[in-house]
């Protein structure tokens, strides 16, 4: 039997074993039905989580494309706005003779320095209540913590 080597490209030595077929024993069987309530009911054993439908709440729970590329943006911003914060920090000056207002001058900086990437994080982290919410906080705060002290150029 000769074979064209244009075909052999389109399979698999082995690709047609029914053995090999993820998760079930033949190809072509069908999925049995998660069980209903009433066949839990009357004592049929119980699948594992992992193997029911995901129900239509967390299928909608997931973000969008489009959001997600939207929270990128946000997050390179508030990159962006750390590393202006950091240039700002460290171009001040102070001229503070008491050692505990040094002190705490400098923790305001550094405060400064973190405050974008602290934002960023708790907006996704700490708000459930959906995208759009979290679009709005990452557009306050990205009106909020601009670093001035670095767009206007303002040195001590």
């Amino acid at each position: 039997m000769t074979r064209d080597r244009d075909d052999d490209a389109l399979s698999w030595e082995g690709d047609d074993d029914p053995t090999l077929a993820p998760g079930w024993k033949t190809v072509g069987t069908s999925v049995p039905a998660p069980p209903t309530d009433a066949d839990r009911a009357d004592g049929a054993p119980e699948t594992d989580d992992a193997s029911e439908p995901v129900s239509g709440d967390a299928a909608d729970s997931s973000p969008s494309s489009a959001t997600l590329i939207l929270f990128g943006v946000f997050g390179g911003i508030y990159l962006l706005y750390t590393i202006g914060w950091i240039f700002s920090a460290l171009r001040v000056e102070s001229n503070v003779p008491d050692a505990l207002a040094q002190f705490m001058f400098t923790l305001g900086l550094w405060f400064a320095v973190l405050a974008p990437a602290a934002w960023f994080a708790t907006t996704l982290l700490a708000t459930e209540s959906g995208a759009r919410r979290r679009i709005v906080w990452l557009l306050i705060g990205a009106v909020v913590l601009v670093p001035v002290p670095f767009v206007a150029g303002i040195t001590s």
